[in-house]
C-alpha cells in the first residue's frame, strides 16, 4: 500500500473492525460512538423519531436534524445512510455529523436507522430507507423542506444503499432525488475487480470482509441478484440524478466505485468522480490528516452545490 504518512503514522490506534468476529465489531463500533464527544447542537434541533414501514415492515427509527429558526425556508433535505457493510451501525454513531451537516447546509438531514443484516437481509435496509424518503417527501411542508431538493448520502454500504434507492425511485415511482453521494459506495456483489482482489488485508475493510458482508445481505435472494440490492448490476444506469462519488486508493472498494461512476457517465449522468490518494476505507476517521480534512471540505461544498444550498455555517 502507498499510504499517507499521517495516516500511516495513526494506523496502531484504530479499532479492529474486520467483520469475521460480527459481534466483536459492533460492540467495537458502539464503544467508539459513546467515545465520541456530543454535538453541540448550537440552533439546531435534533429530534429522534419514527417513520411508518413499508410493505408491512416495522417502524423505522430516524434521526432527524432542523436548521435554526432564522434559516432559509423553504430548506433542502439529506437523506443520511451510514456504513458498516449492511452488518453493523446505527443513530448513535450519526449524531455528530447529522448536526454538522445541518449547522453547514442548512438543511433538514435525516439518518436512517435501517435493519441489518443478517438479522434482516435484502430487502429491509432499502424498504427501511425507502421509508424515510417517502416521510420527508410527505412531510415537506411541515418540515420546511423543498421537495425538489431532497438528496441522499451514503458511505460504504449506505453508498450502496443510496444507489439502489435511486434505481427504486426511477423504476417504481417515487419521491425524485435531485443528487446522490456515494462515499466508497459497496454496490458490486462479484468481487471481481482489481482492487477487490488486490486488498485483501487492509485496514478497516479488505476482500474477506467484502465476502462476509454480501453472503449476510444476500442470504434472502436467489441466484437472480436484484440490481437494488447490488446496482453494479444495473443494466440502464440513465435517468438517475446527478452524482459526486469518492473513493480511496486503499480500498477494496475503490474499483467498483470508479467503475459505477463510469457507467453513470456513461448513461448521461453528470457525475463527479474523486480518488484520494494514500487513503484506505473509512481513513476519514482520522480526522487530523490534511487529506482527510480536505475530504471533508469537498463532501460539504459536493453536498452544498447538489442541494443548491448556500449556507456556509462552519466552513
Amino acid at each position: 500500500m502507498r499510504l499517507d504518512p499521517e495516516l500511516a503514522a495513526a494506523l496502531p490506534t484504530l479499532p479492529d473492525l474486520h467483520i469475521h468476529d460480527l459481534a466483536g465489531a459492533r460492540a467495537r463500533m458502539r464503544e467508539l460512538a459513546a467515545r465520541a464527544p456530543r454535538p453541540e447542537l448550537g440552533e439546531v434541533a435534533l429530534t429522534e423519531d419514527e417513520v411508518p414501514g413499508i410493505e408491512d415492515g416495522p417502524a423505522v427509527p430516524v434521526l432527524m436534524a432542523t436548521p435554526a429558526p432564522d434559516a432559509a425556508r423553504p430548506a433542502p433535505a439529506l437523506l443520511l445512510l451510514h456504513g458498516g457493510g449492511f452488518v453493523m451501525g446505527d443513530l448513535e454513531a450519526t449524531a455528530p455529523q447529522v448536526v454538522d451537516l445541518c449547522a453547514r447546509l442548512g438543511a433538514v438531514v435525516v439518518a436512517v436507522g435501517y435493519r441489518l443484516a443478517p438479522e434482516h437481509p435484502y430487502p429491509a435496509a432499502l424498504q427501511d430507507c425507502a421509508a424515510a424518503l417517502y416521510r420527508i417527501a410527505a412531510g415537506a411542508g411541515e418540515l420546511g423542506v423543498d421537495p425538489a431538493r431532497i438528496g441522499v448520502y451514503g458511505m460504504s454500504a449506505g453508498g450502496g444503499l443510496a444507489a439502489g434507492l435511486t434505481l427504486l425511485v426511477r423504476d417504481q415511482g417515487g419521491p425524485p432525488i435531485c443528487f446522490q453521494l456515494l462515499d466508497a459506495p459497496e454496490v458490486d456483489d462479484r468481487l471481481e475487480t482489481f482492487s477487490m482482489r488486490t486488498f485483501v488485508d487492509t485496514p478497516l475493510w479488505s476482500r474477506p470482509d467484502a465476502e462476509l458482508s454480501w453472503s449476510h445481505y444476500l442470504s434472502g435472494c436467489d441466484s437472480d441478484i436484484p440490481p437494488y440490492a447490488a446496482p453494479a448490476r444495473a443494466a440502464d444506469l440513465s435517468g438517475l440524478p446527478p452524482a459526486y462519488v469518492s473513493v480511496y486508493e486503499n480500498d477494496p472498494l475503490r474499483d467498483e466505485g470508479m467503475a459505477y461512476a463510469s457507467g453513470l457517465l456513461r448513461a448521461g449522468v453528470p457525475v463527479e468522480l474523486h480518488l484520494f490518494p494514500g487513503t484506505f476505507h473509512r481513513s476519514a476517521i482520522i480526522t487530523g490528516a490534511a487529506v482527510s480534512r480536505r475530504q471533508a471540505a469537498e463532501t460539504i461544498d459536493a453536498l452544498r452545490r447538489g442541494l443548491g444550498s448556500t449556507t456556509v455555517t462552519g466552513s
